[in-house]
């Protein structure tokens, strides 16, 4: 773990691994996800045990963000562990949940919190957190402007989409901002969503496999252009096969993507995508 004058917050929802937490010294704020009438943090339940007890209880999950208590618990927390150190706080998108706002909130009269919106969710707002702690790793006296700059610069470089089975979950939490351009009697169709200026929009309809799905959708990714093939992060939610994965990760690497890592989603994220769903984050050279 690096003690550094700074550390990064992120919510639950941004995917980080504990283990990319404990390297870098990241803290991660739960968010929440409703099952009925009980609302518990995020981490508290797995995925599968989420998807098990809406499957019993006929709902829907739902997610709800962190709130200013969530955020001035970790602030004060960090503060009197590390009295010294600027909290950066690398924020899920603003265009899809409140914690932004209340992070602002728990900020006021705590001049070593900065906040920012990344933009992006789970894997994309992730990647973003690890890059910037490597970046204070190899600049240790950066001022904030500087981390602040470079989070930004690096949230540009990001591309996000994923493939859910079913619309039902997105629509159910209200995350889709274009529901209407799929349409009720399409929801059999397996649509491409990306994150585009924070919100999720669906861009594109694909028939067929999971498979010829999931390839369909890499390829439209790629064909955004300019993109950097040293690495590429799949993502996946409970149920996805094996052999799925296998399959996927072989045609990465067949469309040039020199490094292959895969992430399993969490409680929030899992809630919004459903069960077997594929999702991938791209960069753009920089």
């Amino acid at each position: 773990m690096v003690v550094a004058q700074y550390v990064i917050v992120v919510e639950s929802g941004s995917d980080v691994t504990p283990d990319l937490c404990e390297r870098y010294g990241i803290v991660r704020v739960p968010m929440h996800v409703t099952i009925g009438d009980e609302v518990l943090d995020d981490g508290s339940i797995s995925p599968l045990e989420i998807y098990s007890r809406c499957n019993e209880m006929g709902v829907l999950p739902k997610t709800s963000g962190c709130s200013p208590a969530d955020f001035a618990d970790v602030f004060d927390r960090i503060h009197a562990e590390q009295p010294g150190a600027q909290i950066i706080h690398l924020a899920y998108s603003a265009a899809t949940t409140c914690s932004y706002q209340s992070a602002l909130i728990a900020a006021e009269g705590r001049d070593y919190v900065h906040s920012i919106d990344t933009k992006f969710v789970s894997v994309g707002q992730s990647w973003i957190a690890q890059e910037t702690a490597k970046f204070i790793e190899a600049n240790p006296d950066a001022t904030v402007e500087e981390v602040l700059t470079f989070a930004e610069r690096a949230s540009e470089r990001v591309l996000l989409g994923f493939v859910p089975t079913d619309l039902a979950f997105l629509k159910a939490g209200g995350r889709l901002s274009n529901m209407a351009f799929l349409g009720a009697h399409l929801l059999k169709i397996k649509p491409c969503i990306e994150v585009t200026g924070g919100t999720f929009v669906a861009t594109k309809k694909f028939r067929g496999s999971m498979l010829k799905a999931s390839k369909a959708f890499l390829d439209h990714m790629v064909s955004h252009g300019d993109i950097d093939y040293s690495w590429v992060g799949l993502a996946y939610s409970v149920g996805l096969s094996d052999e799925l994965r296998h399959d996927m990760a072989a045609y990465a690497r067949e469309l040039g993507f020199e490094d292959v890592t895969w992430t399993q989603v969490g409680g929030v994220i899992s809630s919004h995508c459903g069960p077997t769903a594929f999702g991938a984050i791209l960069l753009k050279r920089a």
